[in-house]
């Protein structure tokens, strides 16, 4: 297998993987939330539990798809135009996964500590084990 089309897959590769994640965390998001309402009988919190978990799985599909990007830019002919439109991709998924973050958070990035999208699923999926839990963050 030459280089060229090892990048190739590659970048399908991620491509494929930050919409799975996408898909799959919605699917996750969703169980996640009807145990949380199921066990706790609180719409409320089963609506912020769907939110902050869709949220992080969102969040993890744009990095990879960011990953995606980069490695096609970085592995094609180089010009200016690639590394232009690059540029521009990155600061429109920026901007998105800043606000996803916002919206799920409550706060500004820069005023709370980052957090991954694995570390938001990773929070809703305790929180709704344990309904009675107090949030860590």
């Amino acid at each position: 297998m030459d280089t060229h089309r090892f990048f190739e897959v590659a970048t399908e590769l991620f491509e494929v993987l930050g919409v799975s994640s996408m898909v799959l965390g919605f699917v996750f998001a969703f169980f996640l939330a009807v145990r949380t309402w199921r066990k706790s009988g609180d719409g409320a919190r089963a609506f912020k539990t769907l939110r902050e978990s869709l949220g992080g799985a969102i969040l993890l599909g744009l990095e990879l798809l960011v990953a995606a990007d980069i490695v096609k830019t970085v592995t094609s002919t180089p010009s200016l135009t690639d590394a232009a439109v690059l540029g521009v991709i990155v600061l429109i998924r920026t901007v998105l996964s800043l606000s996803i973050e916002i919206e799920i958070e409550g706060v500004a990035p820069w005023r709370k500590a980052l957090v991954t999208g694995p570390q938001v699923l990773a929070h809703a999926a305790r929180t709704s084990a344990d309904p009675d839990r107090t949030p860590d963050r």
